[in-house]
């Protein structure tokens, strides 16, 4: 591996690359090509790991910048980066870069080798997302909907333990009731020791000494649920809503989350535009002229408008608290956009009116 190759090409960052750039674009190559993937290449990994090593360090990233190299590394090496591909790459100063980068070198490792159960995060179940179709009336005021859905939950028979009710539960003889076990992986770095959850209890550390029938000791199954979704009013399509802990379940973990996607079907009446709806009017050129009384459709029935005399086309009447439902109580309000309708043709009285209203300029 070349020492003379641009640290900032080999991370894929500008040189006006802020830290937080650097920390991710390193994250981002470190999990694409660690050797312990089955993709993976060493090579790339030592030199995208000596490029972090030297850009996440202040000085050592000035002395790069202004000279080209980095000084006092422990190879000593002109042109040298400290010797991750030469004299002998010092680990200690690795790890330091991954501190001073706000880095978690477990973040990676647990990715590596999440395919043998080695993360020592909580086991949480897999979320889960559905559609949901809602009227124009319901995204405005909001509506229950319950939805029946097939996925992994809770055992009722065992309610999750796994044992029979009224059976007793033994300690787990794999983790000696610790709920969890140590194990070894070799990488490119040595060996290393994570903790894990127990697969035999699950992260109890204890076993039913008689399996439950329904899951089979699992204390998890297939089953039908009836989920409740509660829409608030005024939610927009496309908007997501998320229920925690509705998703699938799994055994000695935590529920994945279920994710609502709204979808509002439209109304050829309203439009909404913010807290406010807008509805057209068509409206009579005499009654635009002289003025009158028009009954409008609101979401919640009809009601009675006045047309002012002399309303102009386009011109917009208010009818207060007909609108969106806002917190505390408060509505936004309905918007009449008044369209009038000029006639095709004019009868002989009719043009003759007209034409005495063009003589006084009106």
């Amino acid at each position: 591996m070349s020492t003379k190759r641009d640290y900032y090409e080999v991370l894929g960052v500008d040189k006006k690359a802020s830290k937080d750039d650097i920390k991710k674009a390193f994250h981002k190559l470190a999990h694409k090509y660690h050797p312990d993937k089955k993709e993976g290449d060493a090579d790339k990994f030592k030199e995208v790991s000596e490029a972090y090593s030297i850009l996440a360090d202040d000085k050592k990233r000035a002395e790069y910048d202004s000279y080209g190299r980095v000084f006092g590394g422990p190879s000593g090496a002109s042109g040298s980066a400290g010797g991750f591909g030469g004299a002998g790459f010092d680990f200690s100063q690795f790890q330091d870069a991954f501190t001073q980068g706000g880095f978690d070198m477990g973040d990676i490792f647990s990715d590596f080798f999440a395919g043998a159960g080695s993360t020592t995060r909580a086991r949480r179940g897999r979320d889960i997302s559905i559609d949901l179709e809602l009227s124009f009336h319901d995204s405005i005021f909001g509506v229950k909907r319950s939805v029946l859905l097939a996925k992994t939950g809770v055992c009722d028979a065992c309610q999750g333990s796994g044992a029979v009710m009224g059976t007793e539960m033994d300690t787990c003889k794999n983790c000696n009731g610790q709920g969890k076990v140590h194990e070894s992986t070799n990488s490119f770095f040595g060996t290393i020791t994570m903790v894990q959850p127990c697969r035999h209890c699950r992260g109890t550390g204890k076993v039913p000494r008689e399996k439950c029938p329904t899951c089979r000791g699992e204390g998890v199954y297939k089953k039908q649920d009836e989920i409740e979704i509660t829409v608030p009013s005024g939610i927009e399509g496309g908007e997501m809503i998320r229920l925690q802990g509705q998703g699938e379940a799994i055994a000695g973990g935590t529920a994945g989350d279920l994710y609502v996607k709204v979808h509002v079907k439209p109304d050829a009446r309203f439009k909404k535009e913010g807290s406010n709806l807008v509805t057209e009017l068509s409206v009579k050129l005499s009654d635009a002229l002289l003025g009158a009384a028009y009954k409008i459709e609101t979401l919640e029935g009809s009601e009675m408008v006045d047309i002012p005399q002399g309303v102009r086309h386009g011109e917009t009447l208010t009818v207060k608290g007909k609108g969106v439902p806002q917190p505390r109580g408060k509505r936004g309000d309905l918007l009449v956009r008044i369209k009038i309708n000029l006639p095709n043709k004019l009868s002989r009285n009719a043009r003759a009116l007209v034409e005495k209203l063009k003589e006084e300029g009106i």
